[in-house]
Parts: C-alpha cells; sequence; structure tokens
C-alpha cells in the first residue's frame, strides 16, 4: 500500500472512531491537505533543510565535484518561480538552495525605502522574508500536489487503472520545493545577544544556514565597497557562539554557521584586540595593526601605545578613531579569521574577495587547509563583478606570460563589444562557463551563489517590456516578449490564476460543501485558454 493510501486509511479510522459528527468528512481529502501540508512549521522547515546541508557537505568532503548552488531571492515568488523552473528543467531539487542577502533586504524590503547595504533596515525584515519565501515554497508543493490529485481524479472518472497508479506513484514520490535557505544576518545588527535574538527570528522562520560578518555591526559596509572595519576575533566569535545556542535552543541541532570575512578589503578596526599573552588571539590580531616605534618623550596626550617585544608602538590612528592594518596584510588576516572560525564553531566560510580569480582564492584556501583539512567555502559570484572584462583580463595576461601575440588587443577596453566573437572573447567565456565547476575542485567552494540576480532580472525584463509598450510596439511587446514566450516554455504562472491557488481553492469548496460549492474555475474561466 503506498504512503497516498496509508495517510487515507489512517484517516478513514480517526473519522471512524469520532462517529456520525464527521459524516461529512471525506478521508481522502483530509489526507490530500495534510500531503499538502508537509511542513507544519518554520521549525519543521530548518530541520528538514539543515540535515539536507549536512548530507551535502558530507558528500562534497567526499567528491568535490558534488557542489551546491544557489541564487538570491527578494520576495517569495521569485524564490518560489526559481524552484518551479528547476524541478521543470533538471527534474530534482537536489544540490539548488535559495540565498536571502541582506543587500537585497535593505534595497527593497526595508519600511524606509531603498537603503545602502549598512545594516540600516528594520532587522526583522529578514526573518519576515525567510517566513514569505518558505509560504510560497510550500504553496508551490500545494499547487503542484494538486494538479496530481485532479489528474488522480480524472484518471479515475476515466476508468484508467494504469494511469491512476501511475499518478500514485507520482504522489508517493513527489519531491518537496522547499530547500535549504542560506540567510545572511549581515553583521549581527548589535552586540551578541541581539544577534542571538535575530538568529532565533530567523531559525523559527524556517532558517537553517545563518551567515554572520565579522565587520563591525554599526559600521557595516557592503562587501565590496569601501571603509569596511573588521571586530577583533574574541567579538567574532562570541557571535559565532551566540548562533549556535540559537539553533541548540531552538532543537536544531544541525544547524550550520558561514562564517565571512571581510578582512581582504578591510583595512580598519574599530579597536584594539584585547590581549593576555604574547601569541594569542588578541596580539596576533594587533600584530596587523600598521604602528610606528617610538619613545617614552614622544607619547602625546590621549595616546593608545602598544608593548611588543620590549618596544613601544604606536598604533596609527584616523582622525575617525580607527586604527588601520598595515597594507598587504589582508590576505594574512583572511586566513586567520577563517581559521579561528573553524575552531570555534562555524561550519563553512565566507572569503569576499575583489575579482572572481580562481587561484586568488585557491591561495588563501590551500593556506586555511594546512590547519583545517575540510575547510569549504560559500562564495558569492557577485554581480558587483564585471565578469567579461575580468575574465578577458585574465586570459589577455595569461596569454602575455605564455608569449603570445596580444597586439590586436587593448587590455582596458576588453569589454568593448568589437571583442565580442574574438578568440579572447570566447576563451573567457568559456572559463566563465566553468567557473563553479573548476573553482569547487580546486578551491575548496562548496556552494556558489549569486547575491542579487533577481534584482538585475526584474529591472532587465522590465527595460525590455517597457521600452516597447510605451513606443511603437504598443501590446505586441508583452504578447511578443512575454506572454507568447510563457506559453512556448510552458512557465507555470502564465497561469495566474492557478498559481494564486484558484484552484486549489475551488478544490476546497468542494471539500466543504460538495455539490453546492460555487467554483471559479469553469468554462467561462480564461485561463482555459492557455494550454
Amino acid at each position: 500500500m503506498s504512503a497516498y493510501q496509508n495517510e487515507i486509511k489512517a484517516l478513514a479510522a480517526l473519522k471512524e472512531k469520532n462517529g456520525s459528527a464527521w459524516s461529512a468528512i471525506n478521508p481522502e481529502y483530509a489526507a490530500r491537505m495534510r500531503i499538502q501540508n508537509r511542513f507544519k512549521t518554520g521549525l519543521d522547515v530548518a530541520k528538514y533543510t539543515a540535515a539536507i546541508m549536512r548530507k551535502d557537505m558530507a558528500e562534497y568532503d567526499a567528491d568535490s565535484s558534488i557542489y551546491t548552488q544557489s541564487l538570491g531571492c527578494w520576495h517569495g515568488f521569485i524564490g518560489q518561480q526559481k524552484l518551479i523552473s528547476i524541478k521543470k528543467h533538471l527534474k530534482t531539487t537536489d544540490k539548488k538552495y535559495l540565498y536571502l542577502s541582506g543587500w537585497m533586504v535593505a534595497a527593497l524590503r526595508s519600511d524606509f525605502g531603498p537603503l545602502p547595504d549598512q545594516s540600516m533596515h528594520e532587522k526583522t525584515a529578514v526573518s519576515s522574508l525567510i517566513e514569505e519565501l518558505y509560504t510560497f515554497l510550500r504553496q508551490a508543493d500545494a499547487r503542484e500536489l494538486d494538479l496530481l490529485f485532479s489528474a488522480l481524479d480524472d484518471a479515475r472518472n476515466a476508468g484508467d487503472k494504469a494511469k491512476e497508479q501511475e499518478i500514485l506513484k507520482q504522489i508517493d514520490g513527489f519531491e518537496t520545493h522547499v530547500v535549504p535557505i542560506i540567510a545572511d544576518i549581515d553583521a549581527g545588527f548589535g552586540n551578541a545577544e541581539a544577534t542571538y535574538l535575530l538568529a532565533k527570528k530567523m531559525i523559527e522562520a524556517g532558517a537553517c544556514c545563518i551567515q554572520i560578518e565579522n565587520q563591525v555591526s554599526d559600521e557595516k559596509q557592503c562587501g565590496h565597497q569601501d571603509g569596511k572595519v573588521t571586530v577583533p576575533h574574541e567579538d567574532f566569535l562570541a557571535k559565532i557562539n551566540a548562533v549556535r545556542y540559537a539553533f541548540l535552543e531552538l532543537g536544531v541541532d544541525d544547524g550550520v554557521i558561514v562564517a565571512r570575512t571581510d578582512s581582504l578589503g578591510a583595512g580598519l578596526t574599530k579597536q584594539i584586540a584585547v590581549t593576555r599573552q604574547e601569541s594569542d588571539l588578541g596580539d596576533k590580531y594587533n600584530a596587523f595593526l600598521d604602528c610606528e616605534e617610538i619613545s617614552p618623550a614622544e607619547m602625546k596626550n590621549g595616546d593608545v601605545v602598544l608593548n611588543r617585544n620590549g618596544k613601544l608602538l604606536r598604533p596609527k590612528r584616523l582622525a575617525s578613531g580607527l586604527f588601520q592594518f598595515r597594507k598587504g596584510t589582508g590576505e594574512d588576516r583572511c586566513v586567520l579569521d577563517c581559521i579561528t572560525s573553524l575552531q570555534n564553531g562555524a561550519d563553512l566560510l565566507w572569503i569576499e574577495t575583489e575579482k572572481p580569480h580562481i587561484g586568488q582564492i585557491k591561495g588563501m584556501v590551500d593556506r586555511i587547509r594546512e590547519a583545517i583539512p575540510n575547510a569549504k567555502l560559500v562564495y558569492n559570484n557577485s554581480p558587483s563583478f564585471n565578469w567579461t572584462l575580468s575574465f578577458r583580463q585574465q586570459v589577455f595576461d595569461t596569454w602575455v606570460a605564455e608569449g603570445k601575440d596580444v597586439s590586436k588587443y587593448d587590455r582596458a577596453k576588453l569589454m568593448s563589444v568589437e571583442y565580442d566573437e574574438t578568440e579572447l572573447a570566447l576563451e573567457a567565456d568559456a572559463r566563465i562557463r566553468t567557473f563553479q565547476r573548476d573553482a569547487a575542485a580546486q578551491a575548496g567552494i562548496f556552494h556558489h551563489l549569486i547575491t542579487l540576480p533577481t534584482y538585475h532580472t526584474a529591472a532587465l525584463s522590465t527595460d525590455n517590456l517597457a521600452k516597447g509598450y510605451f513606443a511603437e510596439e504598443g501590446m505586441l511587446a508583452y504578447v511578443k516578449g512575454v506572454q507568447r514566450q510563457e506559453i512556448r516554455q510552458s512557465i507555470a504562472c502564465v497561469k495566474h490564476q492557478n498559481m494564486a491557488g484558484s484552484d486549489i481553492g475551488d478544490n476546497h469548496k468542494e471539500y466543504f460543501a460538495g455539490e453546492a460549492a460555487l467554483k471559479a474555475g469553469g468554462k467561462d474561466n480564461t485561463m482555459n485558454q492557455f494550454h
């Protein structure tokens, strides 16, 4: 007997137990509603998806070709359509996640309106978006199962036993649209207690994986902007512990923490670390400070002075009160950040780089793996990179090193369309195509994500429609560029009433009221035009 049929049997027994008062209840309808609502709470989602991530991490450790991917989503509908598309084209959601970007929450989901990526938005907007994403993913489950249930009824009405068994098999083997979300908590939105409280909200909403960065919370900047300020390791580790305690308190024992370091591009710190003995973490952090040796007589009022190996060192302090690190220490600080984070509770790393260069990433990961052999990265395939120019310049530099003639190329102008069909451009595109696979194999990248893709795709598609619709093309711009493509590519939301739950509602009306139900999906429903 199938799982579906077992559910019906159990509910039939429950109906019988409750006697005539439940006479109107159809056990099969109730079973359908249960199956359509597999995840009752966000914690159910978090526990389920955390187990998926742990399995995927173990599989990557065994075979680095088995990496994972995600796209950033700023609305539940966007996340839902992404997963529907993945199931349609790839037939499985395996190794495919969602990413929730703090940048997009700030830019698109704040009550203040568009904001820069500086943690100025309402902190609860993050957990609210997680809840919204999973609401839409669960609705995608309900919709797809509803279509299967309707097809099952049609097969039964037609007396097609073979079709009935085929659909029952699809129902029992149904793969949920619910996948892990890697959720950005920025720098924790305050002290460790504030981080813990927000982490709890995020986990209760369904987050199995929380990404936190080592910037100063009230000085937070986008990873691809200047002016980033980092915190001493002990401050950052307290926030990692806060997130872990939040997972444990809520029973999500497999919860995953991604420790992000912005040290590669951060040249500043707000405070000098506390050090208790030579070579402890605080001392290692302070060793990167840009200092000048002074004598006691050279000390000025208000100076902060370090004593190292019998020498007095005065860290260079800016007018802002911030201290600066020595130039050229970013990579060493990144490596120390990563090793320290993994040794103190983090599960995965995120190194924010200034360009997508496998050699650069590999160099750091190799150093980290000397201390932590199974160190793994989550990597931002960022829209802040000019991928075309960067990879064309990488090919150019490789060819120069190999002694190849590059006289027909201007390195500074390689973005130009005139180079698009050249040998160099085609080689660059080939490297971009295999970047994720190559970086997973060579540079320890377990998870590849694009932080802001759907922000850009929404803008691009809207521009293309507006360009024609408000000009000479008029309605043809929509019909040719949108609807015709939706129909021919079998985009689910071409039947937007169905996508919004109209058919599910019709079926519920029949469950609740039987033949008296007034349905919306009859012959006059214009959605019947789309086949």
